[in-house]
């Protein structure tokens, strides 16, 4: 899929002590370094609930292509990753979580976290945990791939491990009544009934396939899965279709941090 590409648009809380920041990236699908001839972006949102927006950014995808990369420079056969690309991914979602969990400074720091890796231009793998969420778009028709992990949906995990699911404080079920999510990066005070490994679909990509978006709830929670899909697929560059996506949520009075990747296979 030489003629893919992909635009990311990432806003930090309104509600921050700081001043939003934004990062704004437009790339090509191009071949990952390790495999002639092999076209494998790896596509990656970060939810971030603290102050662990920058040091993470890209973590898992960065993790990933290490591994893929690994491969390649030991001459090992290609086929050996592809074999079980969902250990692969679960094993960097892992690395990820521990790696963040041993950085003390953080705190009760914490993500949620979604990524897509295509494989040979032609088999897409999409992971996540937490609320951020990745929506295909097949023939115009808007298909979730990812699960959102919710307290209440999980309640028996998380009950299981001695936590408990409450609506106090608010009207949303929290873990312990905190976190909103089941699943997360981090969140060291509540690891212990957390879980922090991910879903992990996957989908054949074929004419029929035109739009990915991935995102953080900032998005979600305005916005209907159709109605992400419909302003991606009208807007034909991936960047300004991130940025509208973006920008719509904001006028939606979205109040949690927002990114935004959308991938576009074909022109």
């Amino acid at each position: 899929m030489n003629d893919g590409s992909a635009g990311v648009f990432d806003l930090s809380s309104r509600y921050s002590s700081k001043p939003r920041e934004c990062v704004v990236v437009d790339s090509k699908i191009s071949p990952l370094s390790g495999f002639r001839n092999l076209a494998s972006p790896i596509f990656e949102v970060f939810g971030f609930k603290s102050n662990i927006r920058f040091t993470w950014r890209g973590y898992v995808a960065s993790v990933l292509q290490t591994t893929i990369s690994w491969l390649g420079e030991h001459q090992l056969v290609p086929e050996q990753f592809w074999y079980d690309p969902q250990r692969a991914i679960i094993t960097a979602y892992e690395k990820t979580d521990q790696d963040i969990l041993s950085h003390s400074d953080l705190g009760r720091g914490g993500s949620t976290a979604v990524t897509a890796i295509l494989l040979n231009g032609r088999h897409l793998w999409v992971a996540n945990v937490g609320d951020s969420r990745a929506v295909l778009s097949q023939g115009g028709q808007a298909i979730q791939m990812t699960i959102d992990h919710e307290p209440n949906t999980e309640r028996l995990s998380i009950e299981d491990k001695g936590g408990f699911v409450s609506n106090m404080p608010g009207d949303v079920p929290r873990v312990n009544g905190q976190l909103a999510v089941s699943r997360a990066f981090g969140d060291k005070s509540l690891k212990t009934h957390l879980r922090s490994d991910p879903d992990v679909k996957d989908s054949s990509i074929d004419d029929r396939t035109d739009v990915l978006v991935l995102a953080s709830d900032g998005l979600w929670k305005v916005m209907a899965n159709q109605e992400a899909i419909d302003i991606a697929r009208r807007i034909k560059d991936p960047l300004k279709a991130a940025k509208e996506l973006t920008g719509e949520a904001l006028r939606r009075d979205s109040k949690d941090d927002i990114s935004c990747i959308v991938v576009r296979f074909r022109g």
